[in-house]
């Protein structure tokens, strides 16, 4: 029989609680892309992409309402999801720096299927449609269909854990 773990106790819910556990978690990082209402392109990095669904092949992200994308994502019907490469950090700063110009150089991009803007050179691809948008605190999560994509061939994803970006490491 083994001792049970030793536990501190446990702290109340809170912001600072939820942030300092999910530093302790590595998730892999998207940029999200799409129009918005006069056509320009926009996007942000992610980094809570899921997995929905094979049947039809569905995804969802969260996406905060107070980020400068939301209004573009809200009323996009297809968005652009790109999973990065290890060595696009920068990519992935750019497009979580508020104010930035997100799709101005050194981002290279062109439009893809449905209008989407694609981003050149990123580890894998997938053009969807929005299926449908969930309230979820000072979020929504953003489910998606996939209509086409392009799994790449190979490399390391971009991680993020603490804060910082890394790469996969065996």
């Amino acid at each position: 029989m083994t001792a049970a773990p030793d536990l501190a106790a446990p702290r109340p819910a809170t912001d600072d609680l939820f942030r300092s556990v999910f530093r302790r978690h590595a998730a892999g990082v998207a940029v999200i892309t799409a129009r918005d209402g006069s056509g320009r392109p926009a996007g942000f990095t992610a980094t809570s992409l899921a997995s929905v669904s094979a049947e039809p092949p569905m995804l969802s992200f969260g996406i905060a309402t107070t980020s400068s994308t939301w209004p573009a994502v809200a009323a996009a019907g297809h968005v652009g999801v790109h999973v990065l490469a290890e060595h696009q950090r920068d990519l992935a700063a750019t497009f979580a720096r508020s104010g930035a110009d997100r799709f101005g150089p050194p981002t290279a991009w062109r439009e893809g299927p449905e209008g989407v803007p694609l981003l050149d050179g990123v580890l894998a691809w997938l053009v969807c449609r929005v299926v449908g948008r969930v309230p979820a605190g000072d979020h929504r999560i953003v489910l998606a269909e996939v209509l086409a994509g392009d799994p790449g061939e190979g490399g390391g994803p971009l991680l993020y854990h603490a804060g910082r970006y890394h790469g996969l490491r065996e």
